[in-house]
């Protein structure tokens, strides 16, 4: 029957959830991970350094982000009604707990367990004479060279402490005049930060494996470092900054000049965060917080070992049995050589492909795709956007061989990809020298699309072939990363890419395409209008549905239409790995929408969308998250999925995603997320997978 429709009555004001708690949550689904013990003990070790480099991130960017606009005087209140002081506040309760249990963690549980195991992290006072000896003289060896103890005094004013480094705040005293002086000693990051204490001297040689923490090291030698003064009292700490760039773009200016001009100027941004461990002595946090000029709000008291990113460093060591079973990606059947080896080229004639990373292998798929026609003679032209790559990537060195070879390369390298932007500057040059065209996109875009077009020579006529994906072109990642991509002979496909990189390198203004939704132009207006057309469906008594996977939801139109179709009586499935402000399961606002969270052994990264459209479904996967940014200040591709194989690949991604008793969490609506189901699909995918690659 159809639904009966009833004036729209005004959206509550609360409707919406606070981002940076909602990302607070993220976060904490990861530290769940960590608390896990029925994990491989090694794979808690490794969740407990990604909560620490996540959070470290979300200070720099987020953190740091609101902290600017609250010293510009902007008094702009959040969608769900909170002011900059308030949600600082909120998120400096909130970091706090994490802090705490995060630490518990590690020393109460995971640092037991590896002790067990014989894996330990020891202090100085722990070692026996022979191990002090030995370390003793690699301190003299390999650390005390590389030190340089700076004085604080009316003759040596305050030193600039770097972002993220370890430092020592040393108290020591004149014994003549009995006076009282300060001194910060960096702890070296180009020194491992777990020094191996038996006589083995490396990582994971021996059954056990013994460190030392570097700044203990350092601290048992501080005699050596103020001779002929007295250490009176040494404390740990670690300053975060503000490490997000602000790029004044313009044509007329250099953006490769511009870009490392502020990423000189990131060094000395200014201090959000200071970390100290809980034995910090309240004088010399005096004096840190005044040198540093941050807010005593801004101190976060961390009990046992600061930066527990760096036990990374210990999920490396070689103990398979303490992690999780390794896996060989499996080639895509359809890309499956064979006895008689065939080209991605005639794979691609005969239908799509629809790739799904890591179980489907990205070797020999996208990377074969470009190298293929690196090396096809009749291959004419690749173009391709290139957002974040890996430090030996194969996708690169196949562009540079194609040039090499003559064919036409055009290559759009986001050099303002946060936190790689050396790295794509370093890629943009070998690219330039290589005989690449490389261009740099839209003033006041990031180009953070995925896509990749091939121009082929057929019988006298030019075919196109095309990859539009998910996930960054990085053979590293894509063995981490849940994502997944298209592979197409579509000549619509082709001839929208041919046009969006006529306007990402030329002048070209298109803003509308056959096969494809293109931010910062059509992606939100494209997708409310989806939306609305599936409320529509369910008033009139047909098929609606709407299922949609993405790592964050924060766009609030987008989040409105959700909103006014689930009380048109559409059922709204959503897949969201990190943020999501919306509130669902609210009477009269949500109750059809239903939200879960996957965290788990790979990154959910993948972002897809599907619509019943009264019983011709569509199928959408691309680049966008449903945020301001990717919607307004990004170039982003969202491609229609069209090839009816490709559509029954994607329907069993989010099948399985969201079956019943799937390991995920759920969102309720007052906000709190409950962690249910028991059986992990990516095992699951994985298994199958492997039946496929044996």
């Amino acid at each position: 029957m159809p639904r009966e429709t009833t004036p729209s009555a005004p959206l509550p004001a609360d409707r919406f959830l606070n981002r940076e708690l909602s990302w607070l949550d993220f976060n904490a689904r990861v530290l769940e991970l960590a608390e896990d013990d029925a994990a491989p003990l090694l794979e808690r070790v490794k969740f407990l350094a990604i909560f620490a480099s996540n959070l470290d991130e979300f200070f720099m960017v987020r953190i740091a982000g609101l902290k600017r606009r609250q010293n510009t005087g902007l008094s702009v209140r959040s969608p769900d009604g909170l002011t900059i002081r308030e949600q600082l506040a909120r998120v400096t309760e909130r970091t706090q707990d994490l802090v705490h249990r995060h630490a518990s963690v590690f020393d109460k549980d995971v640092a037991p367990r590896l002790e067990a195991e014989g894996i330990a992290i020891v202090h100085w006072a722990d070692l026996d004479d022979a191990d002090a000896m030995r370390l003793r003289e690699y301190f003299r060896d390999q650390v005390f060279p590389v030190l340089t103890p700076l004085a604080v005094d009316p003759a040596h004013p305050f030193p600039y402490i770097s972002g993220l480094s370890l430092n020592l705040a040393v108290s020591v005293r004149d014994p003549e005049s009995g006076a009282p002086r300060f001194a910060r000693l960096k702890v070296p990051d180009n020194v491992p930060r777990f020094i191996p204490v038996g006589a083995g001297g490396s990582l994971g040689t021996d059954s056990e494996a013994v460190f030392l923490p570097l700044e203990d090291l350092i601290s048992a030698h501080l005699s050596s470092l103020f001779p002929g003064l007295d250490v009176l009292d040494h404390h740990l700490f670690r300053v975060t900054r503000n490490a997000d760039l602000e790029v004044e773009e313009d044509r007329d200016e250099d953006l490769l000049q511009a870009l490392e001009r502020e990423l000189a100027r990131r060094r000395f941004g200014p201090a959000v965060r200071l970390e100290v461990t809980d034995s910090m002595d309240p004088q010399i946090l005096d004096v840190l917080v005044h040198e540093l000029e941050i807010s005593p709000a801004d101190v976060v008291h961390v009990p046992g070992l600061l930066d527990l990113a760096a036990l990374m460093a210990l999920y490396d060591l070689d103990r398979p049995e303490l992690k999780d079973e390794p896996f060989v990606p499996a080639t895509h059947p359809r890309l499956s050589e064979g006895e008689t080896p065939k080209s991605v080229f005639a794979t691609l004639r005969e239908g799509d492909v629809l790739v799904h990373h890591p179980y489907d292998s990205f070797a020999t798929s996208v990377q074969r795709f470009i190298e293929q026609a690196a090396a096809d003679p009749n291959v004419l032209a690749i173009k391709q956007t290139l957002y974040r790559t890996s430090g030996d990537s194969p996708i690169v060195q196949a562009l540079i061989e194609a040039a090499s070879a003559g064919k036409q390369v055009v290559v759009l390298v986001e050099i303002k990809a946060r936190f790689d932007e050396e790295a794509n500057i370093s890629w943009a040059r070998s690219l330039e020298r290589a005989g690449c065209h490389v261009v740099y996109g839209l003033v006041g875009l990031k180009t953070h699309c995925k896509t990749a077009l091939v121009v082929r020579r057929e019988n006298d006529v030019l075919r196109r072939y095309c990859h539009i994906g998910t996930g960054n072109y990085n053979p590293k990642t894509a063995r981490i990363y849940e994502d997944i991509g298209i592979l197409t002979a579509d000549p619509r496909v082709g001839a929208d890419l041919t046009d969006l990189f006529n306007t990402l390198t030329g002048y070209s203004r298109q803003t509308t395409y056959r096969s494809l939704m293109v931010a910062p132009h059509g992606i939100r207006a494209g997708l409310v209008e989806k939306i609305r057309r599936e409320a529509r469906h369910a008033t009139e008594g047909k098929p609606a549905g709407i299922r949609i996977k993405v790592n964050s939801l924060v766009d609030e139109v987008i989040i409105d239409a959700l909103y006014e179709a689930s009380n048109a009586g559409v059922r709204v499935e959503l897949l969201i790995r990190g943020i999501c402000t919306l509130r669902p399961g609210v009477p009269g606002l949500s109750e059809n929408v239903h939200v879960r969270s996957i965290v788990g052994r790979f990154l959910e990264h993948s972002r897809a969308m599907s619509f019943r459209n009264a019983g011709s479904p569509e199928w959408w996967i691309g680049s966008a998250d449903l945020m301001h940014r990717n919607l307004d200040r990004r170039v982003e591709v969202l491609l229609r999925v069209n090839d009816p194989v490709a559509q029954r690949d994607l329907q069993r991604v989010f099948d399985a995603a969201l079956a019943p008793d799937v390991r995920c969490w759920q969102l309720a609506a007052d906000a709190g997320w409950t962690r249910s189901g028991e059986r992990d699909h990516q095992a699951e995918l994985l298994a199958v997978r492997g039946e496929h690659a044996g």
